[in-house]
């Protein structure tokens, strides 16, 4: 069963001059004669299965029928065919160049919008009514079928996501609403399309009779079937019927999509689509005579009414695209599904209330049963309007824009996703990351380890402990209080590296200090035994002849770490003069900046008396003959030279016009003979003077 409302964008008016072979065709507004065509296959299907209804009158109209209602189940290959056709129609051109994962997953939620909204209700409803039966029933029967439905949770997962019948080579049972199973079946079809319309678009140019003859082969195997046994049930029939339905339907449309080009192609399009329905129905009769079944064999003609209805413009066509007939097509679907659920709770009614429970309310031959049961059977069409009205249209544009309201909250919560993450994480403490340590050069001289140079002289010094178990390491020594007048240092950062300070002792024994002249230039300060001293900033007695000759006191030596530079090649430490300390700023006072100009008797300011403007020397430079006439830059630039000029910077000017002559020389476009130095007229902004007489 298709989804029977597919409402293609065709038109059913198709122009009889279109493009050229094998472009698509023009898009207009809906094919209404294909949808209502869908109204009666729906119909179809419903009355072969009300025509088991146990009740006399509807066995004799059935009988008067005869197949045109026992053979109803070709209803359901109709619909593929349909299907096959309005899908090639919509998404073949779209999906049929190349196979993408975008075009695909497109098609496909499209699909599932269409179908499974409607399906879901109508499923889980009718389960609920099967277990209800299963529990407080007491037939043995949950269903009208012969072979009955499974209720258990992976089924209703199966039937829940449309693969109930995928697995199961008979219908029959597959699905808990028995006409469901067709909705599997095209569900296959569905996902298979996007693979198989590779394919059958690189077949759009073939000519229309070739594509014609393949959508009628395609439909042999079924009719074949017919023929033989009269029964189109054997192991998966069902699989052999939406695949021949579909791909046949498809045939079609690239046939008619060759065919509508050419002209006076409505007439007999609409005579074909009069006379094939004839064709069937004497088909349908004929085959009874011959066989019970065999008539189904008529179904071989379903490709040509669907191609000819899609080219038709009068008879058929014309009643097929009324307003009734195409609302009917556009509600088929939702028929198709709620017709099995009304009509299994009508046939528990008779048979609960029918005599055979003790109750002859609806007694098979009383007038109310059959009364009965033409409401319930013209009642599937208001059923199935309200089911296509509230349901299956408002589901399916709700489920269209899902995948854009999925990407915009996709899209916002990455924005907010920052700013929930600061929440989320605390801030902690600010990491203070220890400096590494500076490592002095090997030293020049082995007399010079364990020193610095102070002044140009090598100075020894007190490394930092080390931290690593060396039998040299010593602790650090405790530093004494400061003396008095003099500032205390405070203790630096431990994480941050230093340079050690110096003793005021004796200087280490030579075999106390490492002397190995092969260690490499980088290798951190060898360790010296500790010697008691003062603390950092203390002055540093080196040298007696450094000592002030009144108060014999030494001043004051301010260290500071030094920059080991070249240590590929250097011994020792750079000499660098020592950084000052800066003063600390004092309160701004006013100042009386002519203090000193004052007289100092009177206090008064001397008189500035203003002296002559003298006028620099000028330098003279004598005329040019003027060079052949030039444009642009070149020839302001020799205009210039070819002026007496005077200039009050006659160096500034002669430097500027070489570079001007020297630049434009360089560049070998001009060459100019005896150039001499000259000035530019615009030079500090003075105007040149008046060209002398030559």
């Amino acid at each position: 069963m298709t989804t029977t409302a597919e409402h293609a964008t065709v038109s059913d008016a198709m122009p009889s001059t279109g493009p050229a072979p094998g472009s698509p065709p023009a898009r207009g507004g809906e094919l209404r004669a294909l949808t209502g065509l869908r109204a009666v296959a729906a119909a179809w299907v419903v009355l072969f299965h009300f025509h088991f209804t146990a009740l006399p009158g509807v066995a004799v109209v059935s009988g008067l029928l005869g197949p045109w209602v026992t053979q109803g189940a070709l209803g359901v290959d109709l619909f593929f065919v349909l299907s096959g056709f309005v899908i090639a129609y919509t998404y073949l051109e779209q999906l049929g160049p190349r196979l993408t994962a975008g075009g695909t997953g497109r098609f496909v939620w499209a699909r599932a919008c269409r179908i499974w909204p409607a399906y879901a209700l109508v499923f889980h409803m009718f389960g609920i009514w099967l277990v209800a039966r299963a529990v407080y029933g007491s037939d043995p029967d949950i269903a009208f079928q012969a072979v009955q439905p499974v209720l258990s949770p992976g089924e209703w997962l199966q039937q829940l996501v449309m693969v109930q019948l995928w697995d199961n080579p008979y219908l029959d049972g597959a699905s808990w609403v028995g006409a469901t199973w067709s909705i599997s079946a095209e569900w296959l079809a569905y996902l298979l399309f996007p693979l198989v319309a590779v394919v059958f678009h690189r077949m759009r140019n073939l000519p229309a009779g070739v594509l014609a003859g393949g959508a009628l082969a395609l439909m042999t195997p079924m009719a074949a079937a017919y023929l033989t046994t009269g029964s189109p049930y054997y192991p998966w029939s069902w699989l052999v019927r939406i695949l021949c339905g579909f791909g046949a339907g498809i045939l079609t449309f690239l046939a008619v999509r060759r065919l509508r080009h050419r002209s006076g192609v409505r007439r007999p399009a609409s005579v074909v689509a009069s006379v094939t329905p004839v064709l069937i129905a004497a088909g349908l009769l004929a085959g009874e005579l011959a066989g019970p079944g065999r008539g189904g064999a008529v179904l071989v003609l379903f490709p040509v009414l669907v191609g000819a209805l899609a080219l038709a413009d009068r008879g058929v066509a014309r009643w097929l695209s009324r307003p009734a007939m195409v609302h009917g097509g556009r509600i088929s679907y939702a028929l198709y599904l709620i017709h099995i659920p009304m009509f299994e709770v009508f046939w528990l009614a008779l048979r609960r209330y029918g005599g055979f429970g003790g109750s002859s309310l609806l007694a098979p031959g009383g007038v109310l049963a059959h009364v009965l049961a033409l409401v319930v059977l013209v009642a599937t069409v208001p059923a199935a309007h309200l089911l296509y009205r509230h349901v299956e249209e408002p589901a399916r544009a709700a489920m269209k824009e899902m995948p854009a309201l999925w990407a915009q909250r996709v899209a916002e919560a990455r924005d907010r996703l920052p700013t929930v993450l600061a929440r989320l994480v605390p801030a902690g403490p600010a990491v203070v990351l220890p400096l590494p340590l500076p490592v002095a050069p090997a030293p020049r001289r082995a007399e010079e380890h364990g020193s610095v140079r102070v002044g140009g002289a090598p100075v020894p010094v007190v490394p930092l402990a080390r931290t690593a178990p060396d039998p040299r390491a010593v602790a650090p020594a405790p530093e004494p209080a400061a003396p008095a007048g003099v500032r205390a240092v405070p203790d630096p950062d431990p994480e941050v590296a230093r340079m050690p300070s110096v003793p005021t002792g004796p200087r280490p024994a030579a075999a106390d200090r490492s002397d190995t002249p092969s260690a490499p230039r980088t290798a951190p300060l060898p360790v010296v035994t500790a010697v008691d001293g003062p603390a950092l900033g203390v002055p540093i007695d080196t040298d007696a002849a450094r000592r002030d000759p009144a108060t014999a006191v030494l001043p004051a030596v301010s260290l500071e770490p030094e920059v080991a530079i070249g240590l590929s090649g250097a011994g020792s430490w750079p000499e660098r003069k020592p950084r000052r300390p800066r003063p600390a700023p004092e309160p701004a006072a006013a100042i009386d900046s002519t203090v000193a100009r004052r007289d100092p008797a009177s206090r008064a300011l001397p008189t500035v008396v203003p002296l002559p403007l003298v006028e620099p020397p000028t330098q003279a430079f004598p005329a040019v003959a003027p060079l052949p006439a030039q444009s642009g830059a070149v020839r302001r630039l020799l205009d210039a030279r070819n002026a007496d000029l005077r200039s009050p910077h006659p160096q500034l000017a002669r430097e500027l016009s070489e570079q001007l002559v020297g630049a434009r020389l360089a560049r070998g476009k001009h060459r100019v003979k005896n150039a001499r130095p000259h000035a530019a007229p615009h030079i500090a902004g003075q105007r040149g003077p008046e060209r002398q007489s030559r």
